[in-house]
């Protein structure tokens, strides 16, 4: 059992570390599709906005297929998918909208789907190893992300089209991740129609994790969106040094993730999460109030050391809250993360528009500090899963055809 769980955290790690490293690839090079293709300034939102909206209705389409068919399997199958929409969205010719629209919606769609059931497995494979592992496999998709934004660059740099950046990436990845699912724990060995039923999750109780995921990924979106132009045209820094917020953001997300399991089986998970918000809360106070880019690439510093521990440990107690039907909470809670995808990057754009920049900052300040008032949701008792979940439970394992 010990080995069988060691291969399926392994296999779902480099699940959510391919993930990290296709989404970087995609919206790091945004400029790059955008100039390929011919979109217009004015077409550009809509497009980006359609990913977010069809990935959460790849996120409920899971919840309902979850009813029957195993996580792992739609795991094994929505990621090649996800890879092969990243290739087609790099492919297209000079005005072909049709064929870009369709790669990033297909995309989209299967990206919620994907986000959806790896979080299910890595909820389950929790439960299983009855300790905290969650914030590992967001480590991993840290990671991705920085390995993929790298490549991005380097594509950039060499100016490389779309297409032959992709495909490396894409020939490499597949492939793995295919063999990778060969190993895939489902957790529970529970029918797939109990653990995905919808009927035992009572979106009442799952609201206030709703909230936090929303919130978190607000947080976020301000980070990957704002960044680089609130250093240049607030903070007056270079071109150049502007680029640095996001990589030291990614780089302290992945060393927060990396430690943060330590602390939940030390602390709790309440106290992980408070402690995150309260981080979290001062790098966007640093930001808002930073004299000049030095200061303010600490803010930045802060806000990847707080805001990391959210929204794995938000997944995590939604399992918890919901041990009947776990995956079914997994996905209604995912659909809250394109919520706040969708809506930070705008709303602190129209706030700076309207007041100021250095003020808009402070809006998703006072949303992460609400996260406090949530945080009972999240408790657990120090060194425990959660629940007293200390002893591994019995967990099926899919391997090839027979259990995938």
């Amino acid at each position: 059992m010990t080995e069988l769980l060691r291969r399926g955290r392994a296999s779902l790690a480099f699940a959510f570390f391919a993930q990290g490293a296709a989404f970087a690839l995609l919206v790091t090079r945004i400029p790059a599709i955008q100039d390929r293709y011919g979109i217009s300034d004015a077409l550009l939102p809509v497009f980006l906005a359609a990913v977010p909206v069809l990935a959460g209705v790849g996120s409920v389409t899971t919840e309902q297929l979850v009813r029957r068919v195993r996580p792992s399997r739609l795991l094994r199958w929505s990621q090649p998918v996800v890879l092969l929409a990243l290739l087609a969205a790099g492919a297209g010719g000079q005005g072909q909208l049709a064929a870009v629209a369709l790669a990033l919606g297909v995309f989209g769609l299967s990206v919620g789907m994907l986000d959806a059931s790896m979080n299910m497995l890595g909820v389950s494979l929790q439960r299983s190893y009855g300790r905290s592992i969650m914030l590992s496999f967001h480590a991993v998709y840290s990671l991705g992300g920085i390995v993929g934004a790298s490549l991005a660059w380097a594509g950039a740099h060499w100016q490389l089209a779309l297409w032959v950046s992709y495909l490396p990436v894409v020939a490499v990845l597949l492939p793995a991740t295919l063999l990778g699912s060969r190993w895939y724990v489902d957790g529970d060995a529970a029918a797939p129609a109990a653990q995905g039923g919808g009927g035992g999750v009572v979106f009442k109780l799952l609201l206030p994790l709703c909230l936090v995921m929303t919130f978190a990924y607000i947080g976020d979106s301000t980070v990957s969106n704002w960044s680089a132009k609130y250093l240049k045209d607030v903070l007056g820094s270079s071109e150049q040094l502007a680029t640095v917020p996001y990589n030291v953001y990614m780089v302290t997300t992945l060393v927060g993730r990396s430690l943060g399991d330590l602390g939940v089986r030390r602390f709790g998970a309440a106290a992980v999460v408070r402690l995150g918000a309260l981080v979290a809360a001062g790098g966007f106070a640093v930001v808002a109030v930073a004299p000049g880019a030095w200061v303010g690439m600490l803010g930045f510093t802060l806000l990847g050391l707080g805001l990391c521990v959210l929204v794995p440990q938000t997944f995590a107690a939604a399992g918890r809250l919901f041990p009947g039907a776990s995956d079914a909470a997994v996905a209604r809670l995912n659909i809250f993360n394109y919520v706040g995808f969708l809506v930070g990057s705008p709303l602190v754009g129209a706030v700076g528009d309207a007041w100021s920049y250095r003020g808009a900052m402070l809006l998703p300040m006072v949303l992460v500090l609400v996260t406090l008032v949530y945080a009972r949701s999240f408790a657990t008792s120090p060194g425990r899963y959660g629940g007293g979940h200390e002893r591994p439970r019995t967990a099926d394992v899919g391997r090839g055809s027979n259990g995938l």
